[in-house]
């Protein structure tokens, strides 16, 4: 009887004919590489399939062999065959499990392969698809775990292992590559492709703006008051660009040298005129190869009017931060305004952007968008002083603060602007850089913040856990009161603090009442209240002690009320005999991370910008580096 031997799935006779014949499990695999359901024509076909013994080479060389489009049109049997692995991984049988187990292994590690392809599509979707990841990914966990805690055998709980390292080490070799570029030319293309199509949606907004002010509402303004005017604003609408955002995000957050290219100065995008040159009739340089700053702006077109403002990406990133967070009511800046904060998280924590930031030798004017609101006047641009570039980032911090107390409260935003402002702070403290900002407004919104939490203590805390932002925000405060003496501008800069505090003192007994009230009872609010009214500590110490202080000396001096000056007056006269605690980590924070606690935003964005509609396409910058 003839040999048989076996190569590659096919079983060879040793016959002259030497006709091979596939393995079972090698037709079932052919079955899945088609277009058509394999269990069409067998109903069984799943059932057989984890009995048969896998075939890794095959499987994974018949991975390897397809392209992208060619794996995309069997999308929907890969899928099918992923849900039908995490589904024998409850099966009783071992073998089942066992077959399982390898035949996810060579499917992760086979499909990853095609992410290195120009092909571009999704490991998740081309394995789960997005509407079933989360659910396949949560039953594939629970599965291990139990598989992992049983007593199984040991190569059991070893191919367990296996297939959880193979699921964290799926590197995104373009994520790796964008990490490690250092060519200036290649970064700085980049820089501009952003800084363009973020100047497009600004110079676009403008122009909406400019023309909602100017025609038919502006006049009806005129005659019946600016009752409406929140109202109307809302509808001036430029639709976002999360993509942009994303490949900002990307750059800001892997590659520290382009940290760099935020910084880079050039005349403000829009402003300048370009004169037109004829079409090159030899082919045009690869982007990286050559700097694109030479493409755009010559050293003959730089402008020589003073008025016209030198601008940078981190500017431009800036303003358009400043228009997408008024409106965080629309998905589409809800997106947006919440990538914003985590690029300026990344950017808060760096120490070379910082030094940019905080350079009192390089001062920008900076005109950012502000939310109409009838208490306050439009300031003039012309009036904005130069200042390093951190005061706008405070501002826009400010800005966000004070505009977005309202019924639908965007927690997580209000956290993470808080968080920005105190790494800031934890680097000026660090570096004794005295910064000249007007502190009081920051003070003034921080304090305005704590009052709305509380007049809506009932309605926010049926949704969030108020307690948290309320102690990020005293924390603050305390951060101010510890170390102020090394990084305010001036000695009666922390006079005005602690004015400001005793001023507002209201505010934060009130504050005290209520984390007081809630931490002795043993409801779920306990501890974080508590928290709260530790750290009121030396707040409370400073009112305590001054209050008295100054009733006494409008007693003795027959005031009824005491001039700013006046107040100002007792406090440094009192400073001697105040006693306040040293609270530990207030200079500490926890460095951002994307893993985890990122993850499912970023595939909720990511999952949204797939669910675009079919004719919908996200603004294409136009350069010449692209063309």
């Amino acid at each position: 009887m003839a040999q048989a031997e076996k190569k590659g799935g096919l079983l060879w006779k040793s016959s002259a004919s030497k006709k091979p014949l596939k393995e079972k499990v090698v037709l079932m695999y052919d079955a899945i590489f088609m277009t058509e359901d394999p269990s069409k024509c067998s109903p069984r076909f799943w059932e057989e399939l984890f009995l048969m013994k896998v075939n890794l080479e095959y499987l994974e060389s018949k991975l390897e062999s397809l392209d992208g489009e060619e794996l995309m049109k069997i999308k929907d049997n890969i899928n099918c065959l992923f849900q039908h692995c995490i589904q024998a991984l409850g099966e009783e049988h071992p073998i089942r499990v066992v077959n399982a187990l390898q035949t996810l292994c060579a499917l992760i590690r086979g499909v990853h392969q095609k992410n290195k392809s120009t092909s571009g599509f999704d490991i998740i979707n081309m394995l789960m698809g997005f509407d079933k990841a989360e659910l396949c990914m949560k039953n594939l966990m629970e599965s291990l775990d139990s598989l992992l805690c049983a007593e199984g055998s040991e190569s059991l709980k070893s191919l367990c292992l296996k297939l959880l390292l193979c699921l964290v080490t799926s590197v995104n070799p373009y994520i790796v590559k964008l990490s490690i570029v250092d060519d200036e030319a290649t970064l700085n293309g980049m820089g501009l492709v952003i800084a363009q199509a973020l100047s497009e949606y600004n110079r676009q907004y403008k122009d909406k703006e400019e023309e909602h002010q100017s025609g038919f509402f502006s006049a009806l303004t005129n005659m019946v008051g600016s009752m409406f005017i929140a109202d109307a604003d809302e509808k001036i609408s430029v639709q976002t660009n999360e993509a942009i955002l994303l490949a900002l995000y990307e750059a800001v957050h892997l590659n520290r040298n382009f940290i760099t290219v935020l910084a880079q100065s050039h005349p403000e995008m829009g402003l300048v005129t370009v004169p037109i040159s004829p079409i090159p009739t030899t082919p045009v340089t690869p982007l990286g190869t050559t700097p694109p700053s030479s493409d755009v702006i010559g050293s003959a077109e730089l402008p020589l009017d003073a008025d016209v403002q030198t601008s940078n990406l981190l500017i431009t990133f800036l303003k358009y931060s400043s228009i997408v967070m008024q409106d965080t009511k629309d998905e589409h800046r809800l997106h947006s305004g919440k990538l914003c904060l985590i690029i300026l998280t990344c950017i808060a924590e760096d120490q070379y952007a910082n030094a940019f930031l905080h350079d009192d030798n390089v001062n920008f004017r900076v005109n950012l968008h502000r939310m109409p609101m009838r208490h306050r006047k439009k300031a003039a641009d012309k009036n904005l002083p130069c200042r390093p570039l951190v005061c706008a980032v405070l501002d826009l911090m400010v800005e966000f603060i004070v505009t977005h107390m309202m019924k639908e409260f965007p927690m997580d935003l209000y956290v993470r602007c808080i968080q920005i402002v105190h790494k800031l702070l934890c680097y000026q403290k660090k570096c004794r850089v005295r910064l000249h900002y007007t502190w009081r407004e920051l003070w003034s919104a921080l304090i305005n913040l704590l009052k709305f939490l509380m007049s809506n203590e009932t309605v926010l805390l049926a949704k969030h856990n108020i307690f948290t932002l309320a102690l990020m925000v005293v924390n603050l405060f305390n951060m101010f009161i510890t170390y102020g003496d090394t990084f305010l501008p001036t000695p009666s800069s922390y006079d005005e603090l602690y004015y400001e505090i005793i001023r507002m003192h209201q505010n934060f007994d009130n504050l005290y009442s209520m984390v007081l009230r809630l931490s002795t009872n043993a409801g779920q609010w306990k501890e974080p209240a508590s928290k709260v009214m530790h750290a009121l500590v030396n707040i409370r110490a400073i009112i305590n002690h001054f209050n008295p202080k100054i009733e006494s000396y409008a007693a003795v001096n027959h005031i009824s009320q005491l001039s700013e000056e006046q107040v100002l007056e007792v406090v440094r006269s009192n400073y001697d005999t105040l006693t306040l605690k040293l609270q530990d980590g207030l200079d500490q924070y926890e460095r951002y991370s994307e893993q985890h606690k990122e993850a499912a935003f970023f595939k909720e964005l990511v999952s949204y910008l797939h669910a675009l509609p079919a004719g919908y396409k996200q603004p294409a910058p136009h350069s010449p580096a692209l063309t």
